[in-house]
């Protein structure tokens, strides 16, 4: 067994080369919210993760392992529920109210410009379609908000890790410059 203590979110600042040799390891959302598990990479290596707690894994981060080896994470398609507007009866608004509701419920969600992703739920499906929203379900990658639900809520996009010193869970620095 050998153990990863550190992840690169990612990949940054590493060579395309290193990061083309390295390792593989598909992990799926309910593993990637842990920051304790474990794994087996693409080169059958068993492999002991040990995060930060709080720590999300996204799709393209980076796993270093004590021995200095790099283990790319791939986030694998995996059931969820795509959720649009319907463009006859209703409009992008109906989004944001739908993001509200499921937001209130804790439930993870990845929030794109025209839909919402969730992980399936007949209950949460059946409530969106009386909301007049269309609820596919479909095999995707799964990659939700960072936000409340996690320890920290710093996290918002998963690709800087700043260490708030004043812990006050709101999010100073990202700036909404040209989102």
């Amino acid at each position: 067994m050998i153990n990863a203590t550190k992840l690169i979110a990612q990949g940054k600042g590493l060579a395309p080369v290193l990061l083309k040799r390295a390792a593989t390891v598909e992990l799926d959302w309910d593993v990637r919210q842990k920051s304790r598990f474990d794994c087996t990479d693409s080169q059958g290596r068993h492999l002991g993760v040990f995060l930060p707690r709080g720590t999300v894994v996204r799709g393209s981060d980076v796993l270093v392992a004590e021995d200095g080896s790099l283990v790319k994470v791939i986030a694998p398609p995996q059931p969820v529920l795509v959720v649009t507007h319907c463009k006859e009866h209703g409009t992008p608004f109906d989004l944001t109210r739908a993001a509200y509701h499921l937001g209130n419920r804790h439930v993870p969600i990845e929030l794109k410009p025209d839909h919402l992703k969730i992980e399936p739920d007949h209950v949460l499906a059946d409530m969106l379609r009386a909301m007049h929203l269309i609820v596919h379900a479909r095999d995707d990658a799964f990659e939700p908000e960072g936000g409340a639900y996690t320890s920290h809520a710093a996290h918002s996009h998963g690709h800087e890790h700043h260490d708030h010193a004043d812990h006050d869970g709101h999010d100073h620095d990202h700036g909404h410059h040209g989102h």
